[in-house]
């Protein structure tokens, strides 16, 4: 057998191995077509699911407290500490199989109160045929043999894409992690920020009280 078949064996092995979270993408955007919570109930990981929602909304929020002048050091360090508490809270609710298919169908969650800026347009997961697997499979990125991080839309701009991160767990690939879009991650934090300013409002009350 000549040399050169081992290494084309390799590399073919490896092209293969790179399009399986691509089967379980269409998957996804199948469920999402016909709102199968089900199978987004055993394909995500909601724990880490929620944990990057708190990530991302309290790294938006110190970003924007960073930048105000009228915080003092003390006072961003008190804010950032209760983001993290209030955030946990809100992915709570926030994270459920039902927002999950609402994220990937537009890229907004329209079942929350959050309100889609004007000029954002949609841009979810539409991938109604296998022919359409070829640009996901450009715009993915392997990360090592376990991981898989797959923008979506492919060819929109980095600020407006979803990035999703598969990971394989046994013989099945499983949505651990979903970065929002730049707007909608800032719309989190606003409404983070909204919460917090209404928890402090209430602790004042009572010592306003004679």
């Amino acid at each position: 057998m000549r040399w050169w078949v081992f290494p084309l064996v390799a590399v073919l092995g490896w092209f293969a191995f790179t399009l399986t979270p691509l089967w379980t993408l269409y998957d996804f955007a199948r469920a999402v077509r016909a709102h199968d919570v089900a199978f987004v109930q055993q394909h995500a990981n909601f724990r880490t699911l929620r944990l990057s929602l708190v990530r991302q909304t309290t790294a938006a929020l110190r970003s924007a407290s960073d930048n105000d002048p009228t915080l003092d050091a003390k006072d961003r360090q008190r804010l950032n500490e209760a983001a993290v508490g209030v955030a946990l809270a809100l992915a709570e609710s926030m994270v459920t199989p039902e927002t999950v298919l609402d994220l990937l169908d537009d890229g907004w969650p329209q079942s929350l109160d959050i309100p889609r800026p004007e000029g954002v347009k949609p841009s979810g997961l539409r991938l109604d045929r296998i022919g359409r697997v070829f640009p996901f499979w450009i715009a993915s990125e392997m990360r090592g043999f376990r991981t898989a991080v797959i923008a979506i839309p492919p060819d929109a701009p980095r600020a407006q894409q979803l990035r999703v991160r598969l990971r394989l767990r046994g013989w099945t690939w499983r949505l651990v992690d979903i970065e929002v879009a730049e707007a909608l991650r800032d719309q989190m934090a606003q409404r983070l920020g909204r919460t917090l300013a209404r928890a402090r409002a209430g602790e004042r009350a009572p010592a306003a009280q004679p």
